[in-house]
Formats: structure tokens, sequence, C-alpha cells
């Protein structure tokens, strides 16, 4: 079987395409075969060994994939072949609040991530795939889908009436304004291109906020909404995270989830006046994973994918995403 690997953490460039033989599955395994992958930001700082200490040496990149069961081991209860399956982010993270036990584990970091033609997990690593997506959209929930699901929903709590500030078109933002619009809450937006805004706007957004024309856009949001926004979904980091604090009300709640842009740092004081609850975001448990994709099997939710490109051409996904020219996911999937 072909897999890649980065034999060094130097770059897009030194991402290397070999086959070994396919794996067996041991008595708790599962080997899937895998028909598609999606890439996360998160993807392009390992390669460039920006992503912070522990990382496993050669690594297998990617954790979000998705398959179908081709072979089980002899203790498996879960899962038989045929299954159409998808990989979770963090496999020993099956429950409950986040613990260092559970979140140490994350797929193509501290270990072997899914940009394999064949990967084994343990049967309980796995989540179903909704039976109306194809491997292509099913690939894109394990990570994007889950973090944005339980900021909202299993932190934040969203309702309907309440209101949402997602930054930007990338996959978290995106799943945000999805659930969020499914859940009937008014979403602003923000985006420097009219091209990705109008298509905010056609996906359910009530504003669209230039941030290029209004560099102040967190004041520009509060007012817009007459006072803050219930939820910001904050992906930009130290660069957009004081804007955030500006934009949500008094008593609101911001989720820190992606570290897009510099800065120099965020004052307390906005925090501590509006009585702001920031919390930084793991992507979420098995148990999330799963009552996300039910959700999104009973709305019939289809995620947006940007493009797809061959198993045999992963690196050139890589550089699209790193443009930033992408809306929603970028995806391979098997050739």
């Amino acid at each position: 079987m072909r897999y890649y690997h980065l034999p060094a953490f130097a770059g897009v460039e030194a991402l290397r395409l070999d086959a070994r033989d396919t794996p067996a599955p041991g008595p708790r395994d599962v080997l899937v075969r895998m028909r598609a992958w999606s890439l996360n930001y998160r993807d392009l700082l390992i390669a460039e060994g920006r992503y912070g200490r522990g990382m496993k040496q050669d690594v297998v990149p990617l954790s979000d994939g998705a398959g179908e069961v081709v072979a089980t081991g002899s203790e498996v209860t879960r899962w038989k072949p045929g299954d159409r399956v998808m990989s979770v982010f963090m496999p020993g993270w099956l429950s409950g609040p986040a613990t260092d036990t559970r979140v140490f584990a994350a797929l193509g970091g501290t270990v072997d991530g899914v940009l394999a033609e064949y990967v084994t997990f343990d049967q309980d690593a796995l989540v179903a795939t909704p039976s109306h997506l194809d491997h292509a959209e099913a690939a894109t929930l394990p990570c994007a889908a889950v973090t944005a699901w339980h900021a909202l929903v299993t932190q934040g709590g969203l309702a309907a009436g309440q209101s949402v500030l997602t930054l930007g078109s990338g996959g978290v933002s995106v799943f945000a304004l999805q659930f969020a619009v499914l859940a009937g809450a008014e979403v602003v937006v923000t985006s420097g291109s009219t091209a990705k805004r109008e298509r905010l706007l056609a996906m359910g957004a009530v504003e669209a906020v230039d941030y290029t024309r209004n560099p102040h856009w967190g004041r520009h949001v509060y007012e817009l909404t007459g006072g803050g926004v219930d939820h910001v979904i904050e992906v930009g980091g130290a660069g957009t995270l004081p804007q955030s604090v500006r934009a949500v009300r008094t008593g609101g709640r911001v989720s820190v989830i992606g570290v897009l842009s510099r800065g120099s740092g965020l004052d307390p004081a906005p925090l501590l006046r509006k009585a702001v609850t920031v919390q930084g975001m793991q992507v979420g448990s098995r148990d999330t994973f799963e009552a996300m994709a039910r959700t999104v099997a009973l709305h019939r939710v289809r995620p947006v994918v940007d493009r797809a490109f061959p198993f045999s051409e992963a690196g050139a996904a890589y550089r699209h995403l790193a443009s930033g020219a992408h809306f929603g996911k970028v995806v391979i999937v098997a050739d």
C-alpha cells in the first residue's frame, strides 16, 4: 500500500510518498481502506515544524479521513466489513472533559495519522459516516466540524435567537455558520473577499463585514449588533483576539480555536470590564463527534468542499490550503 510520511519537519516539500505492507488488524483493531482525507491548518504547522514539541519523528500526517472497514480483529464488536467510518481526532478521548491523558495522542502529530491507503484503528476510535455523505464530505468532519460543534453547542450552549460571529471562510468558520444557522442563531461573518462574503451571506449569514475596509471590525460588529454578539468563533489567534473581545457582548463567550495571525497580546481590562468567558478549545471527544454526526445526518447537512486533489498529488493540496484561497475544506481523494 502507499502512504505519506514526513522524514523531516521542513515544510510541504519534505512530504514523501512510499510503499509498505498493508497492516494486519490486532484483536481490537479495525482495518480501514481510506477513501478520502481532509487538511487542517494544523497540518501545515506540523509539516513546517511549528506546531510545538512532542511530534512523532517521521510521522504519517493528517488527522481527518474516511473510508470503509475491510477487516476486523477477533475482539471487535462495534464494526463489520463494509461499514463506512470516519477517524476520531484524538483516539483516547472518548467522553468527558479534556485531560492530559485523553488529548495527548492526536492523529498526525504525536502519533501516526491517516494519510495512507489502509489504516488500522482501535475499534473505539471510529465514528459511523452519515449515510447521505460521500467519503470526501465525511473526511471533513473529524476536526473542523467537531471543533465548531464543541465550541458552539457542547461548551457554548447555543440557543435560537442568539448571535454568533465567525471569522473568515475556513473549515471551522464555515461549519460554525452552518450549525448556528441550523440552531436559529443570527450569524455575522468577516472576510476580506467580496466573493467569499457573498457566499457566506448565501449560506445564511445576516451580515458580512469586510475587515480590510473596517480594520476596527470588532467595534463595528459591536455597534452593528446593538451591544455585541453572544459567541465568537475566534480562529485568528493573537492578531484578531483583541477585536473579537471588542465584538462580544458583556457576559458573552469567545472560543479560541486558531492561530492564523500574529499579534502583540491582549489587554485583560476589556475581559474584566465585560465579564467575558474566553476558552481555549480542543477538538472534542468521540461522544461529541457522534452527537454532531447525528445532527448532520438528521438535517442532511452538506459540508462545503472547496477542492479535491488525488492522493498522488497530496502536496498540491497542502499548497492550496497554504494559499488561503480556499472556501471551506480542502480534501484529498483516493486515486
